[in-house]
């Protein structure tokens, strides 16, 4: 089992920033993938980005160029930063956990982040 815990989130006004942090803790893997999803409202959960222990990061092209995924392999910690934020960004913010072995998601509790217009 892996357990992960999210930071961060609140309310912005568009073109704001917020940082989200993760940590994850129990069996935890370097070679595992981390990454951060988010489920706007009456929409399904979508993949935000995701980042390998190596630093390789894949984003959705909806937030290329705005957010940044980083990971602290040591920590065991995932940190999203989000900038020049939209109402669109507007959504449930969840960590995420892919164990590669198993191919099994563990996800965090979800933390909100609200962009105001």
């Amino acid at each position: 089992q892996v357990q992960l815990v999210e930071s961060g989130g609140g309310l912005v006004q568009t073109g704001g920033s917020l940082r989200l942090s993760c940590a994850a803790s129990g069996d935890i893997y370097s070679n595992d993938i981390m990454g951060w999803y988010r489920q706007r409202s009456g929409k399904q959960r979508e993949m935000v980005a995701t980042i390998t222990s190596g630093g390789t990061a894949n984003y959705a092209d909806s937030v290329e160029g705005r957010f940044t995924i980083s990971r602290h392999n040591l920590k065991n910690t995932v940190d999203l930063e989000m900038n020049n934020l939209q109402p669109e960004d507007t959504a449930v913010y969840f960590c995420s956990y892919r164990k590669r072995s198993t191919a099994t998601y563990f996800w965090g509790q979800g933390t909100q982040v609200t962009v105001s217009s």
